[in-house]
């Protein structure tokens, strides 16, 4: 807990940096582009918008990752308004964020050298990755997702069981797709990061 407490200090600190601003924004509209072009193939769909967030989360921690999936969700809402405006949504949307920042922010540093190639990545940063894409479908796409659209009506008591089966599968085989594309993206993208940055190796206590 104490680590957890530590990481989203530091995390609230990289606010004073411009580069953090900057670059924040710039994904947090790239996920909202990414969510615009997204496809439904049917039973899957191929939508990475999510990976933006991630790369916030990795980059400056649980409580930037937090702002930005708050940002992300009131923004796309006032672009495009469909429905109800429902706060509830906003707060799991930022929770998104959190969850990526809570589990790579900082590991990453530690587990990626500047000379690790890309067929050669850490296994423990890749297990991380795994473990926070995980957490993402069953908490929040799974569990709280379902849930509220349970609860505002958006899906039937009666088809409960169904559509959980059907969200299910459907994540199931969107993982997929998403796991490989994060284990190529984010690492990528920590190195560009720290390479035009000059950012030095870090480690915070956890």
């Amino acid at each position: 807990m104490k680590g957890l407490f530590n990481s989203l200090a530091t995390s609230a600190k990289e606010f004073k940096q411009i580069r953090t601003l900057t670059l924040t924004a710039m994904l947090v509209g790239l996920s909202m582009l990414i969510e615009m072009l997204s496809v439904d193939i049917g039973f899957v769909k191929l939508n990475f918008a999510f990976i933006a967030i991630a790369i916030i989360g990795m980059l400056f921690g649980p409580f930037v990752g937090f702002t930005a999936g708050l940002a992300c969700d009131i923004v796309g809402f006032i672009a495009h308004p469909t429905g109800a405006f429902l706060p509830i949504y906003v707060l799991v949307a930022g929770l998104q964020g959190l969850i990526y920042g809570v589990l790579l922010y900082h590991k990453a540093y530690d587990n990626i050298s500047e000379n690790t190639s890309r067929a050669k990545k850490n296994v423990g940063f890749i297990i991380r990755i795994v473990v926070a894409r995980l957490c993402d479908v069953i908490i929040i796409n799974l569990l709280l997702n379902t849930a509220l659209n349970m609860h505002y009506g958006f899906i039937p008591q009666a088809a409960y069981g169904t559509a959980i089966v059907a969200r299910v599968t459907k994540n199931v085989l969107e993982l997929g797709l998403d796991l490989p594309l994060l284990f190529v993206i984010l690492p990528a993208a920590l190195m560009a990061y720290k390479r035009v940055f000059n950012i030095k190796r870090r480690k915070v206590n956890v």
